[in-house]
């Protein structure tokens, strides 16, 4: 790889930027391809691009004849969780098991203590100030967990405007209801508060936080692999 390349490809990897590195095999040529080049490109390739970015595998492939190498850098996942609650506790070992960067946002710092969450990254700040510098991305599954409205609102304006690939809300459908009326008035469009998966986690019948916990972390798998039920989807779409 050139000097000019590999400094591109660090510069995409600070920034948390997906990029894929195409080798072809038989020249040894290189080429770094993001997301939004992929319309130029051979059809098979562009979709090899797309499905090692989503399934986080990089492989060999033929194009035109040639063999071609596509090697996958994708940014850690991360879940930013907003609230330091007993559910974000149960879900400190079920996300670092996941793979997922654990952040904990809670200005309530009788809650955000390190004694309660050894080795979690916390931040005592607000929402609204905090979430501009972690930088919710599409990388970033996003939970709001406090059920108080002055903080978990705030927090899902800046999680609604980024490209986060989950967003969940705790809460009953009329919690949640009440919720989409709250951020209505405040001007969010349908389609963004559609984003919201609400009440948070698929339907297991879960009971206490340990169970709570496991049920996100299997919705946020299935929003990261495509393979979101349709009756999540519509939870979150028509609140009860």
């Amino acid at each position: 790889m050139h000097q000019t390349q590999l400094s591109a490809l660090l510069a995409d990897i600070a920034a948390r930027r997906p990029v894929a590195v195409v080798t072809w095999l038989d020249s040894g040529e290189q080429t770094l391809l993001h997301e939004e080049e992929l319309a130029g490109q051979p059809a098979e390739l562009a979709e090899r691009i797309r499905e090692g970015f989503r399934t986080d595998r990089s492989g060999t492939i033929t194009v035109d004849g040639r063999e071609v190498f596509v090697g996958i850098n994708n940014p850690p996942l991360r879940i930013v969780a907003i609230g330091a609650v007993h559910i974000s506790q149960a879900l400190a070992p079920l996300a670092a098991q996941a793979g997922y960067d654990l952040i904990i946002v809670d200005p309530r710092t009788a809650f955000a203590t390190a004694d309660r969450f050894k080795g979690i990254t916390l931040d005592a700040r607000w929402p609204d100030e905090a979430l501009p510098e972690i930088g919710v991305d599409a990388r970033t599954a996003f939970l709001a967990l406090t059920h108080d409205p002055k903080i978990d609102d705030p927090a899902l304006h800046h999680a609604l405007a980024s490209d986060a690939f989950y967003i969940g809300a705790l809460g009953s459908r009329r919690t949640h209801a009440r919720r989409v009326e709250r951020l209505t008035a405040q001007g969010i469009a349908p389609e963004k508060l559609a984003r919201i998966q609400a009440p948070i986690g698929l339907d297991i019948g879960a009971i206490g936080p340990v169970e709570i916990a496991i049920s996100i972390i299997a919705e946020i798998t299935a929003a990261l692999r495509g393979k979101l039920p349709a009756s999540a989807e519509a939870s979150a779409k028509v609140p009860a």
